[in-house]
């Protein structure tokens, strides 16, 4: 009956927080008893002790006492998450406590504030004793609650066993907000860290070893380690990956500690530690740009972006915001994208103080009386152009939407600019234009061609040129997050497919930049390291969710899909350019005439509707377009024949 009382106790009340009325009561009768103790060991009867004397001995001090735990509010805290802060302000508390007692014993010896017999104020001795005690009893007792909560109180979680990577400030603040966590008892095995002077001490009773001493499968397997957390949150990007990647390979769960930027209002809680995306395996170093160049180019500019709900087209006018230009126009065809845009930069930081220079404009780049409009109405100095249909199978099946908006769109965007004295024009391109394979990298190549013929000494035309963007809509990472929701299976075209991939951010840099240096027909592209194969991308996706059992299942090609990307034809080369991540190819230049004339019969082609028709003619413009896996294969082989 006993033991089912106290659970019933334990059950209703585990959450709840001891009032500070009752941890004062407490802590009363903890002086109370250590009184007494030190009484009793320092007792020394004379013939000037009285019962009288002992009470208002008592009295005294207890004032003392209740005034310094009312300053320090030892009372006011919560034992069951008790840390160092909570033991110093106790000890401190009762060092103050014994030094007022030991100046009120001075100051009466000297002035005789108590003219009363016996011996009213207690000795030096008995002061130490008394307080020594005092912060002793109150910290066992506290511990003993904590102790009594950790045992009967605290709901009973699963086990899992950790190693913290990093073992300085981060680390110890991380280990210290696991142990508060409500859903898990993480177990810390050990810290990893790199300064050898760290390397076999302890750090809150936890060996701190090396890296190569803890990342084997001996020491994972032994530790039963289900998890590692990356603990410097200013590591470096590559070291980060190296990490990650060999922590996968053990099958371990990788997270990481924000920086302490990122805490919510400063203080930092287990659940604020991240999962490790598969976009942080592919991030590099972020490119740096040259940002007197850039203010240049835009401060106190009207600027055109098109395009701008995309994905790209929103972080150029997010980073062009804080250039401060004059206007920028925000210009797409898509209203809900663009009104979300909107939503984002007036409402929040630090974009919403540039309200004023934001205008926000339906429009389709295909409809030149509608952007004629308006770059009349607000004449801009800069035009970065990112309006494009991108998604490959899509084009493939729609050519003549493909060329409307890629060629013909870009013409309208391209003709505006010189017509209205623009001074620079930056168009986003692709590594798909690239010896294209398929409808919509031709268009955008075809893009390419016609703005670099249309150079002007008042109108500057620049191209950049660069892979697939990380978290842009439609590339495969969203997708195989959807299927790892779904269950799988993850669903690659061919198991061999490799693809370059840059963060948003990092393209966008690359406009800005290439806006700033381009003198007229440059095509710049980017130093974008290694290939990514889709295949290892996949794999490494369904070890970071942890899931098992998730299927990787080959589809085959997709209609106009290459096995690997290009960011140079075969017939161009490139020169480096002071920043060395971009680099300018020198491409085919084509006579002004020529292309005026192609593009004016595939424009009477167009009309037509026959996408046999329109894809030939496309072929001939851009002879480097050769079909992959696609209804139009049969025109290259009849032009062979």
């Amino acid at each position: 009956m006993f033991r089912k009382l106290f659970y019933n106790l334990v059950k209703k009340y585990r959450h709840s927080t001891v009032p500070g009325w009752v941890m004062l009561m407490i802590d009363i009768m903890m002086f109370l008893f250590a009184f007494v103790i030190a009484e009793l060991f320092s007792w020394r009867i004379s013939e000037h002790f009285t019962w009288n004397a002992l009470w208002i001995n008592m009295c005294i001090c207890l004032s003392v006492s209740l005034v310094f735990f009312y300053i320090f509010k030892t009372y006011r805290s919560i034992v069951r998450h008790m840390g160092l802060n909570d033991i110093f302000r106790i000890l401190v508390a009762c060092v103050f406590m014994a030094l007022s007692c030991g100046l009120l014993n001075y100051l009466n010896n000297r002035f005789m504030l108590f003219p009363t017999r016996g011996n009213i104020i207690p000795s030096y001795r008995m002061v130490m004793s008394m307080y020594t005690l005092l912060a002793l009893f109150m910290l066992l007792g506290r511990f003993m609650v904590l102790y009594v909560y950790n045992q009967y109180f605290k709901r009973h979680r699963r086990e899992v066993n950790v190693v913290i990577y990093g073992a300085g400030a981060a680390g110890v603040i991380a280990n210290n907000a696991l142990k508060q966590d409500l859903h898990f008892e993480y177990k810390v095995i050990a810290f990893i860290d790199d300064d050898k002077s760290k390397v076999n001490q302890h750090l809150d009773s936890v060996p701190v070893l090396r890296a190569r001493d803890v990342l084997t499968p001996k020491f994972v397997k032994a530790k039963n380690i289900s998890q590692i957390i990356i603990a410097i949150p200013t590591i470096r990007l590559m070291h980060k990956q190296a990490i990650t990647n060999r922590a996968l390979d053990l099958g371990l769960t990788v997270k990481a500690v924000p920086h302490i930027s990122l805490w919510m209002n400063g203080t930092f809680t287990s659940t604020q530690i991240q999962d490790i995306k598969i976009e942080d395996l592919l991030e590099r170093e972020p490119i740096k740009i040259d940002n007197i160049n850039v203010v240049r180019e835009v401060l106190d500019k009207t600027v055109l972006v098109t395009g701008a709900a995309g994905s790209i087209g929103s972080e150029i006018c997010r980073q062009l915001l804080q250039y401060k230009p004059k206007k920028i126009i925000m210009l797409d065809q898509a209203e809900s994208p663009l009104y979300d845009l909107q939503f984002e930069l007036r409402n929040n930081e630090p974009y919403k103080k540039y309200v004023d220079s934001m205008v926000f404009v339906i429009a389709s780049v295909k409809d030149q009386a509608r952007m004629e409009e308006v770059f009349e109405n607000y004449r801009p100095n800069l035009v970065y152009h990112a309006a494009a249909y991108k998604h490959v199978p899509f084009m493939e099946e729609n050519p003549y939407e493909a060329i409307y908006v890629n060629v013909f769109g870009t013409k309208n965007v391209a003709d505006l600019a010189i017509k209205y004295g623009a001074e620079k024009f930056v168009m986003i391109s692709t590594d798909k234009a690239v010896n294209p394979t398929n409808v919509m990298g031709a268009t955008k190549r075809m893009a390419e061609i016609y703005i670099q013929s249309r150079s002007t000494e008042r109108t500057h035309f620049v191209t950049t040129r660069f892979g697939n963007v990380l978290g842009s809509n439609g590339s495969v990472i969203p997708l195989f997050k959807k299927q790892l929701a779904a269950g799988g299976p993850l669903t690659v075209t061919h198991k061999d497919i490799i693809r370059y991939f840059m963060t948003i951010p990092e393209a966008c840099n690359l406009v800005l930049e290439a806006g700033a240096m381009g003198e007229g027909g440059d095509i710049f592209v980017f130093d974008m390291g290694k290939p990514v194969k889709i295949y290892d991308l996949a794999k490494k996706m369904i070890q970071l969710s942890g899931l098992k059992g998730i299927e990787i299942k080959e589809i085959g090609l997709r209609p106009g899909e290459k096995l690997y990307e290009e960011l140079l034809a075969t017939k161009e080369n490139n020169i480096p350019t002071y920043h060395p991540k971009i680099l300018r190819a020198e491409v085919r230049r084509y006579p002004l005439e020529d292309i005026d004339r192609e593009y004016g019969e595939l424009q009477d082609i167009m009309y037509t509707l026959d996408d046999r028709q329109i894809v030939a003619k496309m072929k001939s413009i851009v002879p480097e377009f050769i079909s992959n896996n696609s209804v139009y294969c049969e025109l290259d082989n009849k032009n062979k024949n």
